[in-house]
């Protein structure tokens, strides 16, 4: 089996419509359901989603320097703002899971396996 990384992407072209709680319960169902699948796969190995870019900071190392500055690294109007790591027996497994992830938060998910070396 292979590791992927399903990267949530979300875009930052300026204020949404806030969602309505009836919404936000769906979305919150869609997301427990899709997860609680995964599990039951044994597909799903972590998950997590993360707050706005502004909260990010930067550290770099330079010269035998250290700076932090505030973040984002990369100023764009998409941001990663959450991530699964799964498991799938291959691409398209993973792709499919994708596809799922995508339907159910209405957001573009890239799927990338991790690097495997030799030990």
């Amino acid at each position: 089996m292979t590791k992927y990384l399903l990267s949530v992407h979300t875009a930052n072209d300026g204020p949404s419509e806030p969602m309505t709680d009836e919404e936000m319960r769906l979305g919150f169902a869609q997301v427990d359901a899709l997860e609680r699948e995964m599990k039951a796969a044994n597909a799903l190995l972590f998950s997590g989603r993360l707050t706005e870019p502004g909260n990010a900071r930067v550290v770099r190392g330079t010269r035998g320097q250290i700076r932090t500055t505030d973040g984002p690294y990369a100023e764009t109007k998409e941001h990663l703002g959450g991530f699964y790591i799964i498991e799938a027996d291959d691409l398209d497994a993973a792709l499919d899971w994708a596809s799922k992830v995508t339907a159910a938060i209405h957001t573009p998910i890239e799927v990338r396996p991790f690097a495997e070396f030799p030990r």
